[in-house]
C-alpha cells in the first residue's frame, strides 16, 4: 500500500481510524524555519471532531506531538514527524464491516483490492480520520508560505443550496486573516446560521450534504510549475484529491467556463504605477482616457444600446478592437494602464464616450441600425 507523496517535499501518512496512532512525516523540509506551534494547534483544534452537533460524535483532542526535525521550534532539517493518538476507539462497533460493507466508502473496494486483510474500523487507512496529519501538514505549509511573501485561505461557499459570497477580485490580506480567525470562515456574517440548518436538518433525515470550498493564494509570483504535466494545477489537483470527501476541484470560473466566452473568460493585463505587470476582471476607474488604439475595428453581435436613450433601438457601434487605458483604479487606489480588447474593450469605449456627452445612439446608421460594419470583428 503506498502512502507518500513525493515532488520537492515527500509526504508520507500513516496510521489507521481505529488504531493507536495517525501521523505524517514530511520529508525534504530546509531547515532554519520558524515553526509557530500555537498557530498548528489552532488549525488542529478547528478540524477537532467531536465539537457540535454537525460533527461525528467521536471526541478526539488531535493534538500533534512531534517526534524528529523540530528543535527549538525550528526546523533541523531531518524529516518532521508528528503523531496523533487515537483515544476514542470503538472498534466493536465497526465489526459487521467484512460483510455488510457501506456505500459511498472504501470497505469493498478495500476488501478486493487487500483480500480482505484491510483494517475495516472506521474505515481504516482509507478513512477520513486521516485528514488529521494532513491538516498538520498544511500548517506547516502555510507558515513557509507565509514567510516567503505568499497568504492562502479560504471560505465556505456553499452547503447544500445555501450559497456565500464568492471572493472578491481585491481580496487582500487582511480579508483572509480575519477568516482564518473563525470557526466557520464564511464571508457574510449571517449565512453560516442558514448552512448549520442544512447540515442538522439532513442529519435528522439519517441523510448528509455536500459542500464547496473556495481557496485563494495571494502574491504567487508568475512561472510557478512547469507546462503540462507538471503544471501548478496538476500539482494541486492531485493533492486535493487524496482527501477522500473531495470529488471535483476547478480554478477561476472553471465550473462555468462552458458558458463563456473566451473575452469573458481570460483576464485582462494591465500595468501598476511601478510597470509590473496584474491583472484584474473589475475595474473603478477615476479619469479614465484612451492612450492608443488599433485601427481595426470591431462591433457587439447583438448591438449596443444605454439606458440613457428612451428609445429601444439596437444599433451597431464601429469600436476600436483593441485599446489601452489609462486611469485610478479606486479598487486598488492604484493608477492602472489597462490593455483591453473585445468586449471589455467595447465596455470602455461605451462609458468613456459618456464623459464627452456622446451616446452609442450618435454613432449608429439611424436608418438601418443593424447592417454589418465591413471588415470589423464581430464580438459575441
Amino acid at each position: 500500500m503506498g502512502a507518500t507523496y513525493k515532488n520537492n517535499i515527500e509526504l508520507t501518512i500513516f496510521g489507521e481510524s481505529h488504531g493507536k496512532a495517525i501521523g505524517i512525516t514530511i520529508g525534504n523540509l530546509p531547515s532554519g524555519i520558524q515553526i509557530d506551534l500555537d498557530e498548528v494547534s489552532r488549525d488542529m483544534k478547528r478540524r477537532a471532531p467531536g465539537q457540535n452537533k454537525m460533527s461525528t460524535a467521536r471526541k478526539e483532542a488531535d493534538q500533534v506531538e512531534i517526534l524528529s526535525g523540530l528543535q527549538d521550534g525550528i526546523t533541523t532539517g531531518a524529516p518532521l514527524t508528528g503523531v496523533i493518538y487515537n483515544s476514542d476507539q470503538h472498534s466493536k462497533d465497526y465489526s459487521l464491516l467484512k460483510t455488510n460493507m457501506r456505500p459511498g466508502h472504501s470497505d469493498y473496494p478495500a476488501y478486493i483490492k487487500y483480500k480482505g486483510f484491510n483494517d475495516v474500523r472506521g474505515g481504516g487507512h482509507f478513512s477520513g480520520r486521516i485528514t488529521a496529519p494532513i491538516v498538520f501538514a498544511g500548517n506547516i505549509a502555510k507558515q513557509i508560505l507565509k514567510q516567503k511573501g505568499i497568504i492562502v485561505g479560504a471560505h465556505i461557499l456553499s452547503i447544500g443550496k445555501i450559497k456565500d459570497e464568492k471572493f472578491p477580485v481585491n481580496v487582500d490580506d487582511e480579508m483572509l486573516l480575519k477568516l482564518s480567525e473563525k470557526q466557520y470562515p464564511t464571508i457574510k456574517e449571517d449565512v453560516f446560521e442558514k448552512m448549520e440548518e442544512t447540515i442538522l436538518k439532513a442529519k435528522e433525515n439519517l441523510d448528509s450534504v455536500g459542500g464547496k470550498i473556495e481557496c485563494v493564494a495571494l502574491h504567487v509570483p508568475a512561472g510557478v510549475g512547469e507546462p503540462f504535466f507538471d503544471s501548478l494545477e496538476s500539482h494541486l489537483s492531485s493533492l486535493m484529491f487524496s482527501i477522500p470527501a473531495v470529488k471535483s476541484v476547478s480554478f477561476g470560473d472553471g465550473e462555468s467556463i462552458d458558458e463563456m466566452l473566451g473575452s469573458e473568460a481570460n483576464d485582462c493585463y494591465y500595468y501598476d504605477e511601478e510597470g509590473n505587470v496584474t491583472k484584474s476582471t473589475d475595474y473603478a476607474l477615476a479619469n479614465p482616457k484612451i492612450v492608443s488604439y488599433t485601427p481595426k475595428q470591431s462591433y457587439l453581435k447583438t448591438g449596443e444600446a444605454c439606458l440613457s436613450v428612451p428609445e429601444d433601438v439596437k444599433g451597431y457601434v464601429p469600436r476600436h478592437a483593441k485599446i489601452t487605458v489609462e486611469g485610478f483604479d479606486v479598487l486598488t487606489n492604484k493608477d492602472v494602464k489597462i490593455v483591453a480588447r473585445g468586449f471589455l474593450a467595447i465596455c470602455l469605449q461605451h462609458e468613456l464616450d459618456h464623459f464627452d456627452g456622446v451616446l452609442y445612439y450618435d454613432h449608429i446608421n439611424k436608418e438601418y441600425p443593424l447592417v454589418p460594419i465591413e471588415n470589423a470583428m464581430v464580438i459575441e
